[in-house]
This record gives C-alpha cells, structure tokens and sequence, in this order.
C-alpha cells in the first residue's frame, strides 16, 4: 500500500475484493492474460479502421469495413475495461501514483476524443462510400492519429511495471 494515494485508492486495495484478487491464485493472472488477449484483439480491430483511413485496403467499401471492425474494437475495448479493472483494485494505490499510469490514463482520454471526433465527422461521410472513391479530408489524419495514440497506451500499459 502506499500513503500518497488518495483514500479511497487505498480502501480500494484493502478492500474484500482487493484481497481475493491477490490471495487468488488464478484471478490476477487471468485478468492479465484477458488484458493481453483483449489489447491484441483491441489492436487488429483499430489497426484495420486506421489503416482504411489512411488509404489502405482501397478496393472495401470503407462503411463496410468500419461496422465490422468497430464490434470487434467494442467489445476488446470492454474485455479490456474489465480485466483492467481487476488488475487495477489489486494494486489500486501503487498504481494510481505511476506517472505512467497517469500518462496511460490521459492518452486513452484523448484517443477517445479521437474516436468522437471520428464518429461524428468521418463516419457519415464514408458510410456509403464504394470501394476505390476518395476519402474526405481529415479521414487520413485521424486514422494516423488513432494508431500512434492506441499505440502509445499500449506502450504505457506494457511500461507501468518499471516504474
């Protein structure tokens, strides 16, 4: 447990459900397999929506693309909610106070802001796109940003045990 975390941090950790997760022998260890398998289901689904965007993959209709791979990122995105959340009541007041964790925690803001910003500007207009047409503009740039930002939560969430 560490002091500098807020209170309810650290009721969190100390809580029933923070010590069945760690005196499990099975529960941490899962959601950490849940979160991996998650992120790489996570990561192919968005990689396959950017990759559209930015002009890949041309000969699909971008619409058709965008439903199906946006199920999939759905519903990662929750396995990885979940197991996190597991992960994160184990440990709540030493994560809570990693830098990297808050960084991870910011990028992950700002990359769903990414995607809103996605959902309304882009997707009604390439909904009914036939495969081949042009993109709008901003379609490129936003796909672009949506890899480096997963990415680099992805880099933080791999990085918060070294520090």
């Amino acid at each position: 447990m560490t002091d500098a975390a807020p209170a309810v941090f650290v009721a969190l950790e100390t809580s029933s459900l923070g010590a069945a997760i760690r005196q499990s022998t099975w529960i941490y260890m899962a959601a950490n397999i849940g979160h991996i398998v998650a992120l790489v289901c996570f990561a192919g689904a968005v990689a396959v929506m950017d990759l559209r965007m930015a002009g890949l993959f041309a000969a699909t209709a971008p619409g058709r693309v965008l439903r199906g791979a946006r199920i999939a990122a759905v519903l990662a995105f929750l396995g990885m909610l979940l197991s996190g959340a597991v992960m994160f009541i184990a440990e709540a007041s030493h994560v809570i106070v990693n830098p990297v964790f808050q960084i991870k925690l910011g990028l992950i803001a700002l990359a769903l802001v990414n995607v809103a910003a996605f959902e309304r500007y882009v997707t009604p207009k390439v909904r009914d796109l036939p495969p081949l047409a042009p993109l709008p503009a901003g379609a490129r740039a936003i796909g672009l940003l949506s890899v480096a930002l997963w990415l680099a939560v992805a880099i933080c969430g791999r990085a918060i045990a070294y520090f």
